[in-house]
């Protein structure tokens, strides 16, 4: 196998690497920090009720230069794994599988045990394997996104709580003082904006997702 990807045609080579490449923005989302990163993120603004403020522009900004502070040692790790290979006996499919080792391993700290071991009785047919080494990333993927998915939508349900009191409170208010026809949403985000300055809001949360991957 080795001896028919080293002989390949230069041509089908590069298809394969662009291949690779067109999959890497999909890697990038769903495989990275990023995409609790994104959640939380979107969620806070929702939350907030600014509607267009942040601009999702600037969310996305975020979560990618948070991605990359958070996973630059991953990242360079998955380089040096996978050019070695590469650069010994122009092997992409090797370097590919070498290179996906350290994400494989960042994946696996993130990951919670039953939903790894739900998508590895379904490969394997219930046999667990004797070590981490033997998953594919295939299975430790899909585990991963779920159990991301579910620690973004807890850190946001906390996120959530204290901005839905607010609401409650001068809703309450309003409909004691008649007031009717005010939107109490409009009247709290002044209020929301405040005290999410006054605490410093931004660091705390960036602070707490930066450091939840320590």
């Amino acid at each position: 196998m080795d001896t028919i990807i080293k002989d390949m045609n230069p041509i089908l080579q590069m298809l394969i690497l662009m291949t690779v490449f067109s999959l890497l923005p999909l890697v990038f989302c769903c495989m990275t920090s990023f995409l609790r990163f994104v959640i939380v993120f979107s969620m806070l603004k929702t939350a907030m009720g600014t509607q267009q403020v942040p601009p999702s522009i600037v969310i996305i900004g975020l979560a990618m230069i948070l991605t990359f502070y958070t996973m630059g040692g991953t990242f360079q790790k998955m380089y040096e794994m996978g050019s070695v290979p590469y650069h010994k006996n122009q092997n992409m499919i090797e370097a590919i599988n070498e290179g996906s080792k350290p994400l494989k391993e960042f994946m696996l700290k993130q990951t919670r045990e039953s939903d790894i071991a739900f998508f590895v009785e379904m490969t394997n047919g219930g046999k667990a394997p004797s070590n981490p080494e033997e998953l594919t990333v295939w299975q430790v993927a899909p585990a991963y996104i779920i159990s991301e998915l579910k620690t973004a939508f807890e850190i946001g349900f906390i996120i959530f709580v204290p901005f839905i009191v607010l609401d409650l409170v001068v809703a309450n208010i309003l409909l004691a003082l008649g007031m009717f026809m005010l939107s109490p949403t409009i009247i709290s985000m002044p209020f929301k904006l405040l005290i999410f300055i006054a605490v410093d809001g931004w660091a705390l949360i960036v602070q707490g997702l930066v450091t939840s991957y320590n």
